[in-house]
């Protein structure tokens, strides 16, 4: 869907950044190797998010920071669009409604740093979560978003182990709590 309304590669990337991982917080050289994009089309992409005030910037030293405006009078609605182009939003619907006792959902690995990939990695935290039933929801929703999806269960208790081992980069999707 983000191919027919954006037609730059480099927008792309830098929407999904930003506007999937709303805690990204980042510069230049970073999303040059981060997204394999030039500085030039980074700089100039970057540039015209700032000049729209959707992406706010910070001196630090010589670095300049980039992140996202989520005081932006838009920022939810682009949030939602790149969330359903991604399709999370589906996931999300089609599994949680009858899942069993979920208390967190996460995305990992590359969507949650922002870069998108043909698989999405989630991390469900609960107990006496439906896993034959995850199994046969999650093989729906790929087949309707054309990803692959991965996932791991882990008990809320376990969670403070798992963020440990893992490489850090959780996106709450959902939480029972919100």
């Amino acid at each position: 869907m983000l191919d027919t309304l954006i037609t730059s590669k480099t927008r792309k990337k830098l929407l999904l950044k930003f506007f999937l991982n709303t805690d990204s917080y980042t510069y230049l050289r970073n999303l040059e190797h981060e997204l394999d994009e030039s500085p030039n089309a980074l700089r100039i992409e970057l540039a015209k998010f700032e000049k729209a005030d959707m992406l706010l910037s910070v001196q630090e030293g010589n670095k300049k920071m980039y992140s996202a405006n989520t005081k932006h009078p838009l920022f939810t609605d682009i949030r939602n669009i790149v969330m359903k182009s991604v399709g999370f939003d589906q996931i999300i619907d089609k599994v949680i409604s009858q899942i069993g006792d979920l208390d967190k959902v996460f995305v990992t690995g590359s969507f949650a740093k922002g870069v998108n990939s043909n698989i999405i990695d989630l991390l469900f935290v609960g107990n006496g979560i439906k896993q034959d039933y995850l199994v046969k929801l999650i093989e729906k929703v790929e087949i309707i978003i054309k990803k692959r999806i991965r996932y791991l269960i882990i008990k809320p208790q376990d969670l403070v182990k798992y963020v440990k081992v893992g490489d850090g980069e959780l996106l709450l999707l959902w939480d029972m709590k919100k």
